[in-house]
């Protein structure tokens, strides 16, 4: 599933390829025609990411004039010069230069400013976004007896987050992903957040989920670069039995709520969660 980074990105390139302009809106598929046909010609005013989320606001006079959009696992929102649409597209927008075809979301609906203001309510804090407001987050986060590895994966918490910035900012800050939220420092929570900032927009600018320091890059290890379908240079994430790049130590893979949980025992003991 993509994570926050891929969703603010496509945010952004909607808004600077249509913002502003009127578009043609259909639907190949038939599966999102009544819609299309109401949006038909309107011109998009923004698109916005929050967490996971994309919302597309148009100016249409109906009270439904937002697509909500919710890539799931197998969605893919591309970008691309206008041509024939190809396979199952869901959505289409463009200007006749430009087109956006949206492939297999795991829902595309169109709603009211009201609908777009409950769907947001229900998300937490997003890294990516300025309005965010973690301190409420951080708070029930070192409140709680769940680990930090099913907190920061909880969308009503962190939005946005997913499994590769979870293993990889509990990583870079040596904390255990078993290690319950209250006997975090409350130190250890702010920098959590704040590494998630400084990872996450790094991943928009460059496309990609870069983790690494500048020490542990290929050219500075003289190791061979990453080659993953997710791409990108990480410490522990899809790396379980290979040793990390700082003690050496086989990266362990373990399942926690269903998901894959990848970390190093050695650099991410227990017994360091406090960090004053």
């Amino acid at each position: 599933m993509p994570e926050g980074h891929v969703i603010h990105g496509l945010a952004h390139r909607l808004s600077a390829e249509f913002g502003g302009n009127a578009v043609e809106v259909v639907s190949p598929q038939g599966r999102f025609a009544r819609e299309a046909a109401l949006l038909d010609g309107h011109r998009l005013e923004r698109a916005e990411a929050w967490g996971k989320h994309l919302f597309i606001t148009f100016d249409a006079p109906a009270p439904e004039h937002v697509v909500y959009i919710h890539l799931g696992l197998i969605g893919k929102l591309a970008v691309h010069p206008h041509a024939a649409p190809v396979g199952q597209v869901r959505l289409r927008i463009t200007d006749g230069h430009t087109a956006a075809d949206l492939h297999g979301p795991q829902w595309c609906r169109l709603i009211t400013e009201e609908e777009r203001a409950l769907a947001i309510a229900k998300q937490g804090a997003d890294p990516l976004r300025a309005d965010a407001r973690p301190q409420p987050i951080l708070d029930a986060v070192l409140r709680s007896r769940r680990p930090i590895g099913s907190l920061l994966m909880d969308q009503r918490l962190f939005a946005g987050v997913g499994n590769i910035y979870r293993a990889e900012t509990l990583f870079r800050l040596g904390i255990s992903p078993f290690t319950p939220g209250r006997d975090l420092h409350p130190d250890t929570a702010r920098a959590l957040w704040e590494d998630l900032v400084g990872l996450m927009r790094v991943g928009v600018e460059r496309g990609r989920i870069d983790t690494v320091r500048e020490e542990h890059t290929p050219e500075a290890m003289g190791r061979p670069p990453r080659k993953d379908d997710h791409g990108g240079e990480v410490y522990v994430y899809r790396r379980e039995g290979q040793s990390c790049y700082v003690c050496g130590a086989p990266v362990r893979l373990q399942a926690m709520e269903g998901r894959n949980l990848f970390w190093c025992p050695s650099c991410q003991p227990e017994a360091a969660a406090r960090i004053s």
